[in-house]
């Protein structure tokens, strides 16, 4: 074995006993940091379990005024459909008398002209008994849209601020 393989050889032992020493080093390095995070975790753990308890509270606190908002919408809903369904029924009476008098207007005779009067005013009557039941109609659904959104405006309201306003 000639010099220069030895001079080789011990340089590549100096290198390799480097490379060790500088592996141990990272590795004790890595322990002492796991250990330091060990022990941080199980004091955030700690803390996490004391300040759930205290969050869990507040969280079903939050739930109960949900459901509390809910269930006063839903009632507000059952009133509301209460009323439209008996004005419905009102607007319906009111429908068919003023379709019962559209068609007894007018009178029989034996004059052509009155009997023509009476036939345009017959017809008249009926176009304005129609008029009435189709705009009854459509403002029994537009009140009751109304009162749909403005309950669940409220409700969104009332829930809003009970999750946003502390409880108690």
């Amino acid at each position: 074995m000639n010099t220069w393989n030895v001079r080789v050889i011990a340089l590549l032992a100096v290198v390799g006993s480097y490379w060790f020493v500088y592996q141990h080093g990272r590795s004790v390095e890595r322990a002492q940091a796991a250990t330091a995070s060990a022990q941080r975790d199980s004091g955030d753990r700690l803390a996490e379990m004391l300040g759930e308890r205290g969050e869990r509270a507040k969280e079903q606190q939050r739930v109960e005024a949900q459901e509390e908002v809910s269930a006063h919408a839903q009632e507000q809903r059952t009133i509301a459909e209460g009323a439209a369904a008996g004005a419905h029924a009102a607007g319906q009476r009111l429908r068919d008398e003023a379709g019962k008098l559209a068609a007894s207007v007018g009178c029989s005779g034996p004059d052509p002209a009155v009997a023509a009067r009476s036939e345009a005013a017959r017809r008249a009557a009926m176009v304005l008994s129609d008029l009435l039941a189709r705009a009854d109609a459509r403002a029994g659904e537009l009140a009751a849209a109304f009162d749909r959104a403005r309950i669940a405006g409220l409700a969104c309201e009332k829930s809003y601020n009970a999750l946003v306003k502390p409880p108690g």
